[in-house]
């Protein structure tokens, strides 16, 4: 038994007393922008040892690099599988991809580095496919930079509902007052509207519905929004898309015992949500749900990944490569990504 198997759960969310703590594989993000900076100070974060065991996917010189910037004193250990991970105060482990050059400039577009970042999903993919780890975690990337490098995806949900196989997925956004879940994301608003069935509305509900289960709500209120100004307002606004988008859904999941209520108005529900009303607030489209969170501050923000195969959180912030090698990014995204990842991954078998 290696080092690694000895750490067990102390409190992790749904986890036994004893039992073994998540295995969670942290990609990089974009080794360009502030991924390596706030990777360095979530991984030695005392809360995140005691929630999982975090293995980086990424480039060792550049997270040494990120450390000196930051003034942070660790020791980064390359290691070929997670399993080889041992898991000590000041100890970031990573398995070292080496595909960035040394001289990699901070802040700047990059084809290589968004190229590398691709690879570090695909290899995070691989290891939770095959059962190494339980959960991932990503640092940002900078789409830009993806295409640049050779893959062209929105970002990490349909890149990562790519490699898993995974034809739908939903993308999650959770704060510590306000959860929100959305219908459709990175396409314009004329297309969502299109796109927006009673059959995308009910599997995203249920998506949701299952992760706040998993996560440790029971039964959750959930709170879906409507389309149009105030939900339409009876036929007043729009031309009876809720009624002819929504309402179909609602009926089949509450049919189920899903507490789903609505069309809400979408100016409203977010206030709703956030003194306790709803659990879970699902949006139509892409700024409909992240205007609300990111008025409550993106390092308290999280990404979640709903309908994979293996559960996966990321920060809810961009490479900001205004501030990228300036040692200044704030972490506290990052350490929140993680303590979720943690939650709601399963229990690795002894």
């Amino acid at each position: 038994m290696n080092a690694s198997t000895h750490l067990t759960s102390t409190g992790a969310s749904g986890a036994d007393a004893g039992a073994p703590l998540p295995l969670i594989a942290v990609t990089m993000g974009d080794g360009a922008g502030i991924g390596p900076e706030v990777v360095v100070p979530a991984l030695l974060d005392p809360d995140t040892l005691r929630r999982c065991r975090p293995v980086v996917i990424g480039d060792a010189e550049r997270l040494r690099q990120a450390a000196r910037l930051r003034g942070i004193s660790c020791e980064v250990v390359t290691v070929a599988t997670p399993g080889e991970a041992v898991f000590t105060p000041g100890r970031i482990n990573v398995i070292d991809l080496g595909l960035l050059p040394a001289d990699l400039p901070w802040g700047t577009l990059s084809p290589v580095a968004g190229d590398a970042a691709y690879q570090y999903v695909r290899t995070a993919a691989e290891l939770a496919m095959n059962g190494e780890v339980q959960g991932i975690c990503t640092a940002p990337l900078n789409k830009e930079a993806l295409h640049a490098g050779g893959h062209v995806y929105p970002g990490h949900t349909e890149l990562l509902a790519r490699l898993t196989g995974v034809e739908e997925v939903s993308m999650m956004l959770a704060t510590p007052t306000v959860k929100v879940i959305h219908v459709t994301t990175h396409i314009g608003l004329i297309d969502a509207v299109r796109k927006i069935e009673p059959g995308l509305v009910e599997r995203t509900v249920r998506r949701g519905h299952e992760a706040m289960v998993r996560a440790g709500t029971p039964e959750p209120v959930i709170g879906v929004c409507g389309i149009n100004p105030h939900a339409g307002e009876n036929g007043l606004f729009g031309y009876g898309e809720e009624e002819e988008k929504i309402v179909p859904a609602l009926e089949v999941l509450r049919a189920d015992g899903i507490d789903a209520r609505g069309p809400l108005p979408a100016d409203t529900a977010f206030f709703l949500a956030g003194r306790g009303d709803y659990d879970l607030i699902v949006a139509m489209y892409h700024d409909q749900g992240h205007g609300p969170v990111k008025v409550l501050g993106l390092e308290a923000g999280v990404n979640l990944t709903v309908g994979l195969p293996v559960i996966r959180t990321s920060v809810d912030h961009g490479t900001a490569f205004d501030i990228a090698g300036t040692g200044t990014a704030d972490a506290g995204s990052m350490i929140e990504a993680l303590r979720q990842a943690a939650e709601m991954s399963p229990t690795p078998a002894r």
